[in-house]
């Protein structure tokens, strides 16, 4: 019994971030009264963790909630229900001094770099505006500190006086990491941080975040809907759809072993760079079914090539089919 708590205590102590049963629920709102009609149910009760200096990418089409995931994370949506503990603390226990304090510590980049940056700061002050704030280092060391910061993000010092309209998209991008990494962070949420880019600049910034990891210990939730780029930069994976996680596990057993069919479906998606290469294409019929209005029973039912009967009326529990490698299909149960 020691030895397992001792291990249990390990565990903890290693997990960066812990996510149980969340859900977040925007109210529809109609009438003249606006009252509220209906809720979109962006997540719907998801679980996972990251341990410590490792990456989580969370996979899924567009519109699955995993922005919202990791939005909801950080604070910036108030959630509807479940927990998310942060080196052991929950986060939406914390009153706003005590969430002032963590937040150097949780960081995130943001899908567009044009847009996420301030169009009339200077690269100076978008990197070092938070860095003041929270007094990160001592005002005689700030410059020495903010050259360091840029230089480790592939940005010259020269470029501290210029705006983000000056720059390019792997650029701005850069710049978006910098103000991250400014802060001194355990964990960034890494929002489609190369989806605007072309593929050359994609694999620079996906190299940066790794070898930054290498050198500082970060802890990534990395969102993506490329899966070349989630297998290359993961060690988890977390598969989203219409706010469940469908499938969890390791980078090599979700890559090797799909389970459920929503997993598959998007792998055979997937470009494989070799032409004599033979797809076996699996081709989802229909759309995405409406948060606010989710089919009974699995989610999936409705676009699955697998579905029974028991799917309709059922909704699947987790299963776990090996050791850290969970679905969520009736096939399994």
């Amino acid at each position: 019994m020691e030895e397992k708590q001792l291990k249990n205590d390990k565990r903890m102590k290693d997990t960066v971030l812990e996510v149980k049963d969340l859900k977040q629920y925007f109210p529809i709102k109609a009438g003249l009264m606006q009252r509220v009609v209906g809720y979109v149910k962006a997540v719907d009760g998801i679980s996972f963790s990251i341990q410590r200096g490792k990456t989580m990418g969370l996979v899924g089409e567009s519109g699955c909630g995993k922005t919202t995931v990791g939005k909801t994370i950080l604070r910036l949506n108030e959630k509807t229900s479940g927990q998310v503990l942060f080196n052991g603390k929950d986060v939406f226990e914390m009153d706003r001094k005590e969430l002032r304090s963590i937040r150097p510590q949780m960081q995130i980049v943001f899908q567009d770099p044009f847009s996420s940056l301030s169009p009339r700061l200077p690269v100076s002050e978008i990197i070092g505006e938070a860095v003041k704030e929270h007094q990160i280092v001592p005002k005689s060391g700030y410059d020495e500190y903010l050259d360091h910061i840029m230089k480790s993000c592939g940005l010259e010092p020269y470029h501290k006086d210029r705006y983000p309209h000056e720059f390019s998209g792997g650029q701005r991008q850069r710049i978006c990491i910098a103000r991250a990494l400014a802060l001194n962070p355990d964990f960034i949420v890494c929002d489609e941080p190369v989806s605007a880019l072309d593929v050359s600049i994609q694999a620079q910034i996906i190299n940066l975040l790794k070898d930054l990891q290498d050198q500082l210990g970060l802890t990534y939730l990395f969102i993506s809907h490329d899966l070349s780029v989630v297998e290359h930069i993961s060690d988890e994976v977390g598969v989203m759809y219409l706010g469940d996680l469908v499938e969890y596990g390791s980078k090599k057993s979700i890559f090797k072993n799909p389970l459920h069919p929503y997993t598959q479906a998007l792998l055979s998606a997937a470009p494989v760079p070799d032409p004599a290469a033979k797809m076996n294409r699996i081709i989802l019929e229909g759309s995405i079914p409406s948060p606010a209005n989710p089919p009974s029973g699995c989610k999936f039912h409705t676009r699955c090539p697998e579905c029974m009967d028991i799917c309709t009326r059922v909704v699947p529990k987790v299963k776990e089919i090996e050791p850290g490698h969970t679905v969520v299909c009736h096939l399994y149960n």
